[in-house]
This record gives C-alpha cells, structure tokens and sequence, in this order.
C-alpha cells in the first residue's frame, strides 16, 4: 500500500529530528579535544545526570520538560529543539526536491555537516577540518552517483572554490598584515564547490557576501569596534549553500535573467 504524501513527509520529519538531536551530541562534544561523540549516553550538560528515553525525544521532550533539567532544573538551551526541528524541516524539503533516491541521502549527510559547522563556527569561532576535509573527498565520490553534478564539475569546484578564497585571504593579509579569512572558510567553501559542483560559487559567494555584510555592519554598529569587528564567516557560506541547494533552479532562472537582460 502506498503511503500519502503527508504520511512521508511525517516520517521523514521524524527521522531528521532523530538525527538532529545526535548532530547537539556532536555540536557539544566535537570541540572538546579527546571527547566521544558516542560515549558516555546523553546526559545534561550542566549537572552530568544521564537522560532517560523519554527525556531525549526530539522537540517534545523539550516542551513537556519546559526548557528545563528534571534533576537540577536549570536551563536547557534553545538550540537543541531548534538544531531538531531545522534537520527536521531540511529532510523534508530534500525529500520534496529528490524523493528517496540516492540524492536524498547524500545531501542528507551535507546538510547535516552544514548545520553542524554552522552552530560551531557561532560558538568557537572555528570549521572542524574532521568535517570540511572527509566533506571534500565525499563531495567528489558523490559526484559519481549525482545526476545535477559531473566529476569534472565537482573537481572543478572544489580547486576554484578553494582557490577563490585562498587569494582573498593572501591577498587581504599582504595589504593589512592581518589575518581576515581563516583556512576553515577555504576548506568549507572547496567542500562546497565539490558537492555543488563549480555552478554554484557565484551565488554561493555572492549571497555569503551579502549576508556577512549586512550582519557585519549590524555589528559595527553594536560592537562599536569598526574595522575591528570580527564576525563569523562560515555560517553565511553554509547558509548560501543551503539556499542553493533547495533553490538553484529558481537562482539560476533568474541569474540568466539578470544576465540576459
């Protein structure tokens, strides 16, 4: 029998808030130096008690505990319901654009690293190379399975995607001595170009840009440092990723029309 569209779209919601709620085990831990992803159990992070089952349920587990420890009843932080519900919400439009093919489970795995780097990169200012340096490599090998991409178009976009931003980087540093784009941005956006293929760096580039300036002049304005005001890159890049992951029909289509026009 086969099921409805709703029923699908149910499931899939779910398994992504499951893996969510794996991916804030590896968001806290991953930074740690010597931590395990998989041991001890879950438990809370302030006072260390483990979690049983029906503490660990992505989302409502959360709303039923009220944000809140039931042992020592301090705060849990937002982002574990929200790092949940957006895996949850990502499964559901991958499946709306791919169906459950191969596709599907590989931009599922990118998207989860994506969303990783994203929460990282805002709390410790850093991209895990144990995430961007594998991605690279698997961007490349899904290159051989994806229809929208050719192995020439991932290799392409891994170099000119690194490349891109290494000679900003040399540059901006031979003009000012300083450093202003850090080696984690050019691992991300090689990773981005190898599993988007090279088609995707203008926008991608583009809308990073966009969104760090904006957000970057928010920040002068509140930080009041000026020139001096740091802001975290590698969230804007995964985030233009991810628009023209969903999108890039609709970016393209309207790119050649700009162009054209």
């Amino acid at each position: 029998m086969q099921m409805d569209v709703f029923t699908i779209n149910f499931i899939v919601f779910l398994y992504g808030a499951v893996i969510g709620s794996f991916l804030n085990v590896v968001i806290l831990r991953l930074p740690e130096e010597g931590v395990s992803i998989a041991f001890p159990a879950s438990h809370c992070p302030q006072c260390k008690t483990a979690l049983h089952w029906y503490e660990n349920i992505p989302v409502f587990s959360y709303i039923v505990l009220r944000g809140r420890c039931r042992t020592c009843k301090k705060t849990i932080s937002m982002q574990y319901p929200l790092v949940e519900l957006a895996m949850g919400v990502f499964s559901v439009l991958l499946v709306q654009k791919f169906m459950i093919s191969p596709a599907f489970f590989i931009y599922f795995i990118y998207v989860a690293a994506l969303l990783v780097i994203i929460v990282i990169d805002l709390y410790h200012q850093i991209i895990p190379d144990v995430i961007s340096l594998p991605g690279i490599i698997y961007g490349v090998l899904a290159s051989f399975v994806l229809p929208s991409i050719s192995w020439q178009e991932s290799l392409i976009g891994l170099f000119v995607g690194g490349g891109v931003f290494y000679l900003i980087a040399l540059v901006y540093y031979l003009f000012t001595k300083r450093q202003g784009m850090g080696g984690g941005d050019i691992k991300l956006l090689a990773m981005i170009g190898a599993l988007q293929g090279w088609q995707a760096l203008p926008f991608v580039i583009f809308c990073s840009s966009l969104l760090g300036s904006i957000i970057g002049i928010g920040a002068m304005v509140v930080q009041k440092k000026g020139g001096q005001t740091r802001i975290h890159y590698g969230p804007f890049l995964a985030a233009a990723s991810l628009l023209y992951l969903f999108f890039d029909q609709q970016i393209l289509h309207y790119m050649q029309l700009y162009l054209g026009g």
